[in-house]
């Protein structure tokens, strides 16, 4: 799923500024118990929402975006919350990794 939306920043030189976002949303599942850096516990395997933000890249001929943000949602402390977890999209990828090597 991916959503776009406008941000407005600045001003910016007297201007005002609008920053085309989007942002993407994808499940991704771990098979095995799981540790990401910047989370101080082990996260228990099953699937997992994954919203990567992005921002447009002005002045170009084509469409590109550049990632500004890469949040993950695990649980909480009780078993109704959950919890959003900026983290890097390479941490992200080295965990993927890992799982799929464990056994």
């Amino acid at each position: 799923m991916v959503i776009a939306h406008q941000v407005s920043v600045g001003p910016i030189a007297g201007k005002q500024v609008r920053v085309t976002i989007r942002s993407r949303r994808e499940a991704v599942t771990f098979k095995h118990p799981f540790r990401l850096r910047g989370v101080d516990r082990l996260l228990p395997a099953g699937t997992y929402d994954v919203i990567t933000d992005e921002e447009a890249i002005e002045g170009l001929s084509f469409a590109a975006f550049r990632r500004v943000a890469t949040m993950i949602v695990v649980p909480g402390a009780s078993p109704s919350m959950r919890e959003m977890i900026s983290i890097g999209s390479v941490d992200l990828a080295d965990a993927q990794r890992i799982d799929a090597s464990t056994e």
